[in-house]
């Protein structure tokens, strides 16, 4: 039979984006599945590539009793037929510790409604509880868990109000209710739901309005095969979006399939067939769009898995490594190690997640309680997912084989998916990607990361060849005072004696000389010179400073003054920017570092340095020194609120302004360290960068700068040793400087060291299999010890498109 025109079209919309209205969306009940199953494949290919996450989790059946009665259930027991009313605090606990001993990060809380209001024994046992109600209880024992364990709740407690998910939301990072269907039907006699009152529709969507009105995160789903039409399905699905359209907080959907059971008024109920299932799971993926997350049971349909998927599941929901499934008794959870062979077989990779749905993660700040939100901020990646690995910025954390072995070079060109391998194909032939390009880069992981590694690699090795090079300079950080907020430095001392983390100091320009004459001593071509901004500097200081320099030993390179510095310069002596540093050169500036970049984005920059300059006044101040023929580095802080779409932008906002002077010397990506960090001490940063993270930052520079910024550096008073040799494999051909003395790093708790010498620097590229050379500021190469000479042109303005 021919399908339709109108469902043809409305499927190839949904693809597109425009997702089908209500009107519209009765088409599809009778549309053929082969093609809503490769429409909803293709969203969510867009929506979620080929991650599909699955939380560990351990089950706390709080209470088996239940004032309702669904004639499917067997979860729900009679006061006679259970030994307790209600898990006592030692179980629950002990439960939660067993989880916890397994790797488990979620503590799902499981109970019958309002039981109290049917059973004697349910209020008898409150009452010897301290508790009135049973969700008074389950707050007290979530409460318990969170405080006793580094378990996460989540609470499926069946109807409530909108007080009731408040008082709740400070011990739960996210809750659950089924809506199962939308069918007042299902709820008449001889239904399933006939003598339960909080199965009624109206009930249930009561509660999930309140949800949202509570910002919970909430999981909710359908019952697929207890009698519903589907067409009642698509009215259901149409009722959930139409509440995740006014509040956003649904974070997943569960599409799950009915289980007859033994002893129940359905017992000889047909269960549905696969097909039922998987075109409800297309439907809903072509009603909700790409981003919404589906999750399928996997123990429900065993041997079933890459079917699910190629309709459009992208979740496995929780499964237990401890507890069984409670709800469904007869299917026991898939072994971990099973579960992800089997999503492998449908070419997908399986990634934990926390309670909190990667979405939500993501957006911390809006859907948690603030008590929860160090908790999930420090478990979690930029991708919202559980970290993948142990190892932070700064810190003596060590680099395994298996992590050594992921920029192993063989084979040169990993197979990657097809999405990827397009990017890549683009950015190797110097294209400009766009942001969702440089996301999907970022985002990318096992295959896929290894593509881009290997990528960045060969893209170094056609631009700038095998050899690594370094600067021998020293760090001179002439003030730790600074009349600015960042809350990402724990270098800066304010003025007041409270906000003092250690001495202060300002030093004058006798000091400033005299370490100048011991960098050149030491062999230094280049000192590099930053500070705070102290409150009584003046533009008349910088010019000071780099006069003491240039009249200290001459010949040095100056590297100095973020763009924050030299705004502030300018505007004391009210200046424009063009003439200070014209000022700046005459007294002998050689170049800028491209640092008070953090993230070049203002939506980050609002909370990272809501007092610092904006992205559009630090690429002000560098189109200004790149026009009167100063050049410049270029820096990326990551790892802390930002996400890859922030990366991203800061990327291309570079390159568009590389294109246009060509002043950008090298991008240096700067892992955030974490453990001094104000905004980590007060809970609201992750902890630094993954290991992973971390070498795409510098992998997706090489390829999203490709070919204007031909430099990539690697810090290793951030990367650690080993982590500088895992770096100069994904796109970095740059050690840096051997710096002398380092302080910003050091006051953030990093643990690297403040100096190494030449001769390290050299060992680290041949521990990378690289030749080494050593550089001036400007990449020329020069013999080691051998000042650096002025170059033919210095003189000549950067140019300006």
């Amino acid at each position: 039979m021919k399908t339709p025109t109108a469902t043809l079209r409305l499927i190839d919309d949904a693809v597109r984006g425009l997702r089908p209205d209500a009107a519209a969306a009765s088409c599809l009940a009778d549309a053929p599945l082969p093609l809503l199953l490769e429409a909803a494949e293709a969203l969510t290919l867009a929506g979620f590539g080929r991650s599909v996450t699955y939380s560990r989790k351990v089950f706390i059946p709080l209470t088996e009793l239940c004032r309702n009665v669904c004639h499917y259930c067997t979860f729900a027991k009679a006061p006679r037929r259970i030994r307790s009313p209600y898990l006592a605090p030692e179980q629950v606990l002990g439960i939660a510790r067993a989880g916890e001993a397994a790797g488990c990060r979620e503590a799902l809380f499981t109970l019958g409604d309002q039981p109290e209001l049917r059973y004697a024994a349910a209020r008898a046992a409150l009452g010897t509880r301290g508790a009135a109600t049973t969700l008074d209880y389950l707050r007290q024992m979530a409460e318990l868990v969170l405080g006793e364990t580094t378990l996460l709740p989540h609470l499926n407690a069946g109807s409530m109000s909108r007080d009731d998910f408040l008082r709740l939301r400070p011990v739960a990072v996210s809750m659950g209710l089924m809506l199962e269907t939308s069918s007042a039907r299902l709820a008449a006699r001889g239904g399933p739901h006939w003598g339960s009152p909080d199965k009624r529709p109206e009930r249930r969507l009561a509660t999930l309005r309140a949800a949202g009105e509570a910002a919970v995160p909430m999981t909710s789903g359908l019952l697929i095969g207890i009698g519903e039409t589907r067409a009642e399905r698509i009215d259901s699905l149409l009722a959930l979006r139409a509440l995740h359209d006014e509040f956003g907080h649904l974070q997943e959907l569960i599409l799950q399939n009915f289980r007859a059971k033994p002893g129940t008024g359905m017992a000889f109920a047909p269960e549905p067939p696969l097909e039922e299932q998987l075109w409800t799971i297309a439907v809903a993926r072509l009603l909700f769009g790409p981003a919404m997350s589906l999750q399928a049971p996997p123990n429900l349909r065993p041997g079933e898995l890459s079917a699910l998927i190629r309709a459009g599941v992208n979740d496995w929901g929780g499964v237990s490594p401890v507890t069984p499934d409670h709800v469904n008794p007869e299917a026991p959870w898939p072994v971990l190690a099973r579960l992800a062979a089997e999503t492998a077989a449908a070419d997908r990779e399986l990634d934990e997640r926390l309670a909190l749905a990667p979405a939500q993660a993501r957006a911390a700040e809006r859907w948690l309680d603030p008590a929860l939100l160090a908790r999930v901020l420090r478990q979690t990646d930029s991708r919202g997912l559980v970290r993948s690995d142990d190892w932070h910025p700064g810190a003596l954390d060590a680099i395994t084989a298996a992590q050594r072995a992921w920029v192993a070079r063989a084979p040169r060109r990993p197979e990657a998916s097809r999405a990827v391998a397009r990017i890549l194909s683009a950015a190797e032939n110097g294209m400009t990607l766009s942001e969702s390009e440089v996301t999907a880069l970022f985002n990318a992981d096992r295959r896929d990361f290894r593509a881009v590694i290997a990528a960045a690699d060969r893209l170094r090795a056609a631009a700038v060849g095998d050899t690594v090079t370094y600067v021998v300079n020293r760090n001179i950080n002439y003030t730790n005072i600074c009349a600015f907020h960042c809350s990402f430095c724990a270098f800066s001392r304010g003025r007041s004696a409270r906000s003092l983390r250690g001495p202060a100091y300002d030093l004058d320009f006798d000091e400033i000389a005299r370490r100048t004459v011991e960098a050149a001593a030491a062999g230094a071509t280049e000192v590099c010179l930053q500070g705070g901004i102290h409150p009584r500097y003046t533009g008349a200081t910088y010019l000071g400073i780099v006069r003491a320099v240039k009249a200290a030993v001459p010949s040095m390179h100056v590297h100095a003054f973020s763009p924050l510095e030299i705004r502030h310069g300018a505007g004391t002596l009210g200046l424009g920017l063009e003439e200070y540093l014209r000022r700046l050169r005459e007294a002998g500036l050689g170049t800028l570092p491209g640092t008070a970049a953090e993230i070049l984005d203002d939506e980050v920059r609002a909370v990272l340095c809501p007092d610092k300059l904006s992205t559009a006044e630090w690429f002000e101040v560098m189109r200004a020194a790149h026009a009167v023929g100063l050049r410049s580095t270029a820096t990326i802080m990551f790892g802390h609120i930002d996400r890859p779409w922030h990366q991203a932008r800061h990327l291309l906002r570079l390159r568009a302004l590389q294109a246009e002077t060509g002043g950008f010397t090298e991008l240096v990506p700067l892992p955030y360290v974490h453990m001094e960090a104000p905004l980590w001490r007060r809970g609201r940063s992750r902890s630094g960068p993954t290991l992973r993270e971390s070498l795409l930052v510098h992998a997706v520079g090489r390829l999203a700068l490709h070919p204007l910024v031909p430099n990539i550096q690697t810090s290793w008073v951030k990367m650690g040793r080993d982590g500088v040799v895992l770096c100069l494999a994904a796109g970095a051909n740059d050690l840096g400087g051997t710096l002398m003395e380092e302080s910003i790093t050091r006051a953030a708790g990093g643990g690297h060291g403040t100096r190494l010498e030449a001769a390290e620097l050299i060992a680290l590229a041949h521990g990378a299999g690289r030749p080494a050379a050593q550089r001036t500021t400007r990449y020329e190469r020069i013999q080691p010890g051998r000042p650096e000479q002025p170059r033919p042109g210095d003189d000549q303005e950067v140019r300006v498109a």
